[in-house]
């Protein structure tokens, strides 16, 4: 009974105290629920569980090369839909302008790509990595750009108009997280590059394994893209294209890819050179090499590396017909000051997150109406025994 008396002479204590909990404690979980919801609304229509996940075979889908390029420049969040043919980036403008002239005199198969410079891992803007001769040259600008390709690409030998060369170790992932250019890269990328770090510390590999974005690579209806470098069985270095890669297939990439070799096939889209031996992913040998014609012809436009600056209608086609690409207005974003970061917090999101709002706040209102009900009726029975 002392209890009693206690919590009945101080009820309209314990009133204020609830509705003061509903003040400052829900603003918490309310925001909470605002950045999941908006998470769920991404994943549903651009991320890991959007219908056309698994829809197609990936052997195949990437075409036959033997050379690959990166150029390091900025970051991710910095580019346009289209670096290769912007004026704002002269530097990645001027690498695609020497490629398209110098095509048909480089021997080797060439894929050229931007990706991120990212200090952490050793690549600062102007680098150059080339794979599988694991070399990364240094110091490439506008200005030096012919002589790069004059010597390294077109005559194979050493730069002799500057940039240092360093040997290249290790593994490297680059994730395409090409956001501007398509929705559905610039949301399953980062999540996927955050699972790949947070695996790779985990396993105590951080020096042996870097993971970088990238620019698009070609079948952003296959996000999460990603292209993995390292050593074979044999000791060869390989290239492997990954799509429909989600966070759950993360740790077998490090695990089975990385570390034993294993192609993990469900996932395989192609290779860097000749094809491996028991990985065919289809009925058809030459897509597993992703030498068929058609399919080949296909990639070839739609990869738009740096060679490449056609605007290819149904590039970014996504389910039912609904593009997925990004416009150009993002040009016109950036000169306010904007990136595409601040775009993923504006407009649509904030509409889809507000039925869900209401919705809790309805939910709060009636349990502290609850509450208060309880303790009316218990003082009520109180001074009926009284």
């Amino acid at each position: 009974m002392p209890l009693l008396n206690h919590i009945l002479r101080n009820r309209i204590t314990i009133s204020h105290s609830i509705l003061s909990l509903n003040h400052h404690f829900l603003l918490i979980p309310l925001a909470t629920m605002t950045s999941a919801a908006a998470s769920a609304v991404d994943d549903a229509k651009h991320g890991f569980s959007r219908p056309e996940m698994y829809k197609d075979n990936l052997a195949g889908t990437v075409d036959a090369y033997d050379r690959h390029v990166f150029l390091c420049y900025k970051n991710h969040l910095a580019w346009p839909p289209r670096v290769e043919a912007s004026d704002a980036d002269p530097l990645p403008k001027s690498v695609a302008t020497a490629f398209r002239a110098r095509k048909n005199d480089i021997a080797v198969k060439t894929k050229i790509t931007v990706c991120e410079a990212r200090e952490e891992v050793g690549f600062s803007d102007g680098d150059v990595l080339i794979f599988p001769e694991m070399i990364k040259y240094r110091g490439l600008e506008e200005s030096n750009v012919d002589s790069f390709f004059d010597d390294v690409m077109v005559s194979g030998k050493a730069w002799s108009g500057g940039g240092v060369h360093d040997v290249l170790t290790g593994s490297h992932i680059f994730v395409c997280a090409h956001g501007s250019r398509d929705v559905r890269c610039g949301v399953c990328g980062p999540v996927l590059m955050q699972k790949l770090n947070d695996e790779i510390e985990l396993r105590g590999l951080k020096d042996q394994i870097s993971v970088v974005a990238c620019s698009h690579i070609g079948g952003h209806k296959y996000a999460g893209n990603l292209i993995v470098y390292s050593p074979g069985p044999d000791g060869k270095i390989m290239g492997h294209w990954y799509g429909y890669v989600t966070p759950n297939d993360v740790p077998a990439l490090l695990d089975q890819h990385i570390a034993k070799g294993e192609v993990i096939q469900k996932l395989w889209r192609g290779q860097m050179g000749p094809p491996i031996a028991g990985v065919n992913g289809t009925d058809d040998k030459k897509l597993a090499n992703g030498n068929d014609t058609g399919k080949a012809k296909k990639n070839d436009v739609e990869s738009n590396n740096l060679s490449n600056n056609e605007n290819v209608v149904g590039c970014c086609q996504g389910v039912n017909g609904v593009s997925c690409c990004r416009s150009t207005s993002f040009e016109q974003n950036k000169e306010i000051g904007e990136t595409t970061e601040a775009h993923k917090k504006q407009g649509s999101k904030i509409s889809w997150n507000w039925p869900v709002l209401q919705e809790r706040e309805i939910l709060t209102t009636a349990g502290i109406l609850g509450a208060l009900a309880a303790v009316a009726v218990g003082y009520g029975f109180y001074r009926r025994s009284g």
